[in-house]
């Protein structure tokens, strides 16, 4: 299974002429390649798939994606697992 996760972009720079950039993963930040998202600013929210970003996503869906990823944390606790 593919999982694409929301984060928020907090630097974007250019490396070895590669548009790239922070991301803030609530709290976890990590470096992803912004080549396929050129529109994205910091500040912006998108889906990242295995270091990529492969959307821009507005902030209130963003947010809701990110809740929902801590339920489904707090049921599997509660489920032993």
């Amino acid at each position: 299974m593919c999982l694409g996760v929301p984060g928020k972009v907090i630097d974007v720079y250019e490396q070895n002429g590669i548009r790239m950039g922070v991301v803030d993963f609530s709290g976890v930040t990590k470096e992803v390649c912004l080549a396929y998202v050129p529109e994205v600013e910091v500040g912006d929210y998108a889906i990242v798939h295995v270091g990529f970003a492969i959307t821009r996503l507005d902030e209130a869906s963003a947010l809701e994606t990110l809740k929902l990823f801590e339920e489904m944390d707090s049921l599997a606790e509660e489920l032993g697992g």
